[in-house]
Order: structure tokens, then C-alpha cells, then sequence
């Protein structure tokens, strides 16, 4: 004969409130809002910057009555070379590991000079050359900073903004 055991009802309703009691969410709910907001207010928004080149086509424009002359910043393994279309200008050796940049600035505001209407110029890189370097020379091509006369203000002094890219010669 077997016994059947009738469980009374009040033993379902202590067994749920146990287990309601074990599973209270309450207290998660709080500490992933605060973790949320925390991780919201902390974080670091990257802001990513798009560099604008100007690409030659292999279909030449109309030919003009102008002096073709062009400003070519040619970057090689031992240094920089600053050439004007037809021939090198100046060249400047590497100090160290890293390039001549101020010396390279000095020259541009020159030839900046020079020609004031000139907007445009040309980075020509040899293969395997950084890209750390690609961007540090288009940044000294676009713009440099030089002392306003009268004073030590360093102010920004926008040399050639329509950067080129190629390869070098």
C-alpha cells in the first residue's frame, strides 16, 4: 500500500517567498545603474579626424600659360629633400632617428613667401617609411607655428593646406 503524502498549502507559499527572497533583483538593478552611469561619465570619446589629400589623376588637366612650378617635399630613408617641380632646392639630413622638421618648416615659410598665391604641394615618400612619418610631415607641410614680431606669442602660420601624395622619384 503506498502512502501519498498531501503537502499543505502553505508549504508552496513558504518555498516561493524563500526563492523570491534568493532572487531578489533589487539590489543588482541599483548597482548596474550606478555602473552604467559611472562607466557613461568616465569614458574617453574618441574623435577620429579625416585628413584631406588631393590624389593626381593619370588624365593631366589642360595645359596653361602658368610656370609650372610645384613644391615636392621628398621623404627618403636619409633625410628630406625640398625640390621645385624640375630640380632639389634643399636637403635636409635626418638628426638622429627623427626628421628636420623645423628646418623643413624654415624652408617652407621661404618659399611660402615667396609665393603667397601657392597652396598646394606634394609629399613624396619612399617605401618603407613610417606612417607616424607621412602624418607628422603632412602636419609640417599644412601649417607651422612661428613668433609673432614684437612678441614670443607663437602663432599658427598656414603654409601649404592642399597636400599631394606620391611616390618619391
Amino acid at each position: 500500500m503506498t502512502r501519498r503524502h498531501r503537502r499543505k498549502k502553505g508549504e508552496h507559499e513558504d518555498f516561493d517567498t524563500d526563492i523570491m527572497h534568493l532572487l531578489n533583483l533589487t539590489p543588482l538593478m541599483d548597482i548596474m545603474t550606478v555602473l552604467v552611469v559611472f562607466l557613461l561619465i568616465t569614458a574617453v570619446f574618441l574623435s577620429i579626424t579625416i585628413q584631406e589629400l588631393t590624389v593626381p589623376t593619370a588624365a593631366g588637366g589642360a595645359a596653361s600659360n602658368r610656370l609650372n612650378f610645384s613644391i615636392e617635399v621628398i621623404v627618403r630613408k636619409a633625410g628630406l629633400e625640398v625640390a621645385n617641380g624640375s630640380s632639389v632646392v634643399a636637403a635636409i639630413p635626418k638628426k638622429g632617428d627623427q626628421y628636420d622638421l623645423a628646418t623643413l618648416a624654415a624652408i617652407l615659410v621661404r618659399l611660402k613667401s615667396q609665393y603667397p598665391d601657392k597652396e598646394d604641394a606634394t609629399v613624396l615618400m619612399e617605401p618603407d617609411i613610417k606612417y607616424d612619418y607621412l602624418i607628422e610631415l603632412m602636419d609640417a607641410v599644412r601649417e607651422t607655428t612661428v613668433k609673432s614680431e614684437g612678441s614670443n606669442q607663437l602663432q599658427k602660420y598656414t603654409l601649404f593646406p592642399k597636400v599631394s601624395l606620391g611616390d618619391a622619384p
